[in-house]
């Protein structure tokens, strides 16, 4: 972050900062790399119009040897330090690129972590990961290939047409003369542009979100069908991407090759023998001036081609740009610089409400609930009823639209992230691993813990035996992505082994025994048991069996608190809780009944 601060990064939410603005932190490798490949290109200019005093004194009656020897080496040292310039402008310009998608992809993830949790889960991995990989590596490619390209495409032609006009303005004019037909074929190469790349655009992100659904379900893939259903969704995606990519080539190949084609070096090599030969044959010129322009000339031209590159590049960093400022106008969610250190572990909601973007109902409406310190507290409900929203709200993955959430009696926007972090744990239905050790894992709840108390983390949360005993390398063992080496059991318990570590005076629970076998379901619960010794405990519960002895339930139904007490006395009120119960039992004694196969006659 101190980084992003230095570089002045940051913007304004509200402002929408240009190219060359968002690239600034690297401005002194992009000027300087133009600079040293401005230098390349007046080295080799240069170095070509020595041909001139060259050749006259090659051909002159009483040429002079010597002169001549030094004329050649001012030459070869002019390409040779024109070869120099020109890797120099690369490595610096590439060193710079580097540093800016450091920076970049520093700013854009760490505020990854700072917008509201319902923009990253709305807009989906596919578009972020476009953002954040693909149009981060889109100005890295603007950075690095187009410093020696700008020095190339502006100043070669100016240079080398002054230089023409000295030498011959009629030869000058004849090494133009394709140069208008050229310009029309680019033209039409890139007609549209900017309406073409952005379908691409759109393409190329349907295809990242398809390919991460596809990836991340393929369990459900391969348990349902033989991937050919949901692998439609995919070929669709690829197909419409393909066709698009096919119109845009229909439309710029033909001024595309027409501007290939006539700034190339030959065909304005042969306009000028064609005419330059009958004006030498006729005394109108001398030799070496012809034989100038022949080696000027197709170095003007060519100089035209990274035009076709650099505006690609051009288009590109500008919707990279676009799509980067979209996110930096994201509003985070606010932090206070100093905040108020919670009283207690308590925990209240005052009269709240919460809407999910882009969703007309409310999730929560006027919701108070009271949890006392040390107390458990657990959140029943039907799906859809506004349980995990509660809890998600408590560690602030979102701001309340109306009313408050304390915690330890201080409003959390009255907290920073890390005096809220250091009160609340939070222990997912699906537990998430980082492709990292266990021992690394597990050190995300302190960052600074030693090895000792890793490993006591992990035995209260019944998971020291299956490393050691089971894992390859221990505390040392990788995980793989998203912990896929390891049983979803196993994985709760490391997560649960996090959260002991963290040592929050706060836990809540979204039904980490949800999805457990009997046998780690027993685990669980012995390692739940070590996480809430002393702490106050909010639960989303599903299995009703789980929170009878809790302290409190509460009961919520579509966005709203109904009833709350403990579990004998909703029991008793005959409400919504009662009816719950009921249906709970009733699904517990629920089991297959296989008739017996009747005997043959």
């Amino acid at each position: 972050m101190n980084q992003m601060t230095d570089t002045n990064l940051m913007q304004d939410a509200a402002e929408e900062p240009g190219l060359w603005t968002i690239i600034s932190p690297v401005n002194r490798e992009i000027y300087t790399g133009m600079t040293v490949s401005l230098l390349s290109l007046v080295a080799w200019l240069g170095s070509i119009m020595l041909f001139l005093p060259i050749s006259r004194e090659i051909t002159s009656a009483t040429p002079d040897p010597e002169r001549l020897w030094l004329l050649l080496g001012i030459s070869f040292g002019l390409v040779a330090l024109s070869f120099v310039c020109r890797a120099w402008s690369f490595r610096i310009s590439h060193l710079g690129a580097f540093r800016l998608e450091q920076i970049l992809r520093t700013e854009l993830t760490t505020r990854l972590a700072q917008v509201p949790l319902g923009y990253v889960v709305n807009t989906g991995s596919g578009p972020l990961k476009k953002i954040v990989l693909d149009d981060v590596r889109s100005l890295h490619a603007f950075v690095a290939d187009s410093t020696p390209l700008f020095a190339k495409t502006f100043a070669a032609p100016v240079l080398g047409i002054i230089l023409m006009l000295i030498l011959d303005w009629r030869l000058a004019l004849l090494s133009l003369a394709l140069f208008p037909i050229g310009l029309i074929g680019m033209f039409f190469a890139f007609r549209d542009y900017d309406v073409a790349r952005k379908k691409v655009d759109q393409a190329t992100e349907r295809i990242n979100g398809v390919i991460n659904e596809y990836v991340q379900g393929m369990h459900v893939v391969r348990t349902f069908d033989d991937g050919s259903g949901s692998f439609e969704r995919y070929r669709k995606a690829l197909n419409g991407a393909t066709e698009t990519m096919r119109e845009w080539t229909a439309q710029s190949q033909t001024g595309a090759f027409i501007a290939r084609t006539l700034f190339a070096a030959l065909p304005t090599v042969l306009v000028l023998l064609a005419v330059g030969i009958p004006m030498y044959l006729e005394g109108m010129i001398e030799l070496s001036i012809l034989m100038m322009f022949l080696l000027l000339a197709p170095t003007v031209t060519e100089s035209i081609v990274p035009i076709v590159w650099l505006q690609q590049l051009l288009t590109n960093a500008a919707a990279a740009v676009k799509r980067i400022g979209q996110l930096r106008q994201v509003e985070l969610i606010p932090e206070v610089s100093s905040g108020r250190a919670p009283e207690d572990a308590s925990v209240e909601l005052k009269n709240v409400t919460f809407r999910y973007e882009g969703r007309e109902d409310n999730a929560l409406t006027g919701v108070n609930i009271t949890i006392p310190a040390g107390t458990v507290t657990a959140l029943v409900g039907a799906s859809g009823a506004g349980k995990s929203t509660v809890a998600q709200l408590i560690p602030r993955f979102w701001d309340v639209d109306d009313g408050a959430l304390l915690v330890g009696g201080v409003d959390v926007r009255e907290m920073t992230a890390d005096q809220l972090l250091q009160s609340v744990a939070f222990v997912f239905q699906s537990p998430f691993l980082l492709s990292d050790s266990i021992k690394n894992n597990i050190r995300l709840g302190q960052p600074d813990a030693t090895d000792e108390e890793i490993v006591a983390a992990a035995k209260a949360a019944q998971a020291h035996d299956f490393i050691m005993n089971e894992l390859p390398d221990g505390y040392d063992s990788v995980v793989g992505e998203r912990g896929s080496s390891l049983s979803g059991g196993q994985r709760q318990r490391i997560t649960i082994a996090r959260a002991i570590l963290q040592d929050a005076p706060i836990i809540v629970l979204d039904e980490a025994t949800a999805f457990a076998d009997p046998d780690n379901e027993a685990k669980i619960h012995q390692a739940l048991a070590a996480l809430a010794q002393g702490k106050t405990l909010i639960v989303v519960a599903h299995r009703l069996s789980t929170i009878v002895d809790a302290h409190q339930i509460v009961v919520l139904d579509k966005g709203r608190v109904v009833e709350s007490g403990t579990h004998n006395q909703l029991v008793a009120n005959g409400g919504r809780y009662a009816k719950l119960w009921a249906h709970f039992e009733q699904a517990q004694g629920w089991g297959l009944r296989v008739a017996e196969p009747s005997s043959a006659t």
